[in-house]
């Protein structure tokens, strides 16, 4: 189980490099600082595999601390920050940044970008080169495979208000 941990912390920091890199190309673009919790939604669930690091990481939090109750995110304190900021899960290091992805609509491939709106400047994301966006796809690939391998094929998912024992 430790060996699964450590292939995701080091999954964590790679992930930490690509958004550092996109980070730093849109700085004038990016507003989102510590207590910015619009993205951070009440029912988010993750892979076990997230919830374990989660669990391994923030042991005495997570038996002696109370969840947040405003509705947003259960890590969230009075302020907005992140309480596991550091073993924050993957779909929250990649929040704000300009997304892209790619869907079939009757047998044609799209592409479709999305940024949070605080993030919204002249510059429309359409026209922001492919390498400046957060490309959507094989990272959640790389993450799947860790949570299969982790829990022995099962693609179970925690919904981090459920890691509180109060």
């Amino acid at each position: 189980m430790n060996a699964q941990i450590a292939k995701l912390k080091q999954f964590y920091l790679e992930i930490e490099q690509e958004t550092e890199r996109l980070a730093q190309v849109h700085q004038a673009r990016l507003n989102c600082q510590r207590g910015c919790s619009g993205c951070c939604i009440d029912g988010i669930t993750v892979w076990n595999i997230e919830a374990e690091n989660i669990r391994q990481s923030h042991q005495a939090f997570l038996i002696e601390e109370i969840p947040n109750t405003n509705g947003g995110c259960a890590f969230l304190d009075q302020n907005g920050a992140c309480r596991i900021y550091h073993s924050r899960p993957y779909v929250c290091r990649t929040q704000g940044l300009p997304l892209r992805w790619f869907d079939e609509i009757e047998s044609e491939i799209y592409e479709f970008r999305d940024i949070c709106p605080l993030n919204e400047t002249d510059e429309q994301i359409e026209n922001l080169a492919y390498e400046d966006c957060w490309t959507i796809g094989n990272p959640e690939a790389v993450l799947a495979d860790l949570q299969t391998e982790f829990d022995n094929g099962e693609m179970r998912r925690v919904a981090l208000r459920e890691l509180f024992t109060k």
